[in-house]
């Protein structure tokens, strides 16, 4: 997924549509530790204001997004299960691999 942090999402009159696949790859990231918190409640707040939603998942995708936007709050943050939850929500089963590095 091709993401920089704070790049405009409308360019030349195009809107990016988040998909929940797309929301799905962001989530995974994050877990993996290929994005900070403050990363992914950056593109979660940049998403709300300027991208549009998948129309078959709009409510899901709007919810979700809106709760990792809260996240860098102490009494909310992003925990493990939040992100299982979310994935799930969004049609993906989660399942953790051991790799020796």
């Amino acid at each position: 997924m091709l993401y920089l942090l704070r790049c405009p999402l409308k360019i030349r009159g195009i809107t990016m549509v988040l998909t929940r696949k797309l929301l799905a790859e962001m989530l995974i990231k994050y877990i993996n530790r290929g994005i900070d918190l403050s990363g992914i409640v950056t593109w979660s707040e940049d998403m709300m204001r300027e991208a549009d939603f998948e129309s078959s998942s709009f409510e899901l995708i709007r919810d979700i997004l809106a709760r990792i936007g809260l996240a860098d709050v102490r009494e909310f943050g992003l925990t493990w299960d939040d992100c299982y939850g979310y994935l799930h929500k969004l049609g993906y089963d989660v399942k953790v691999e051991l790799v020796e590095v």
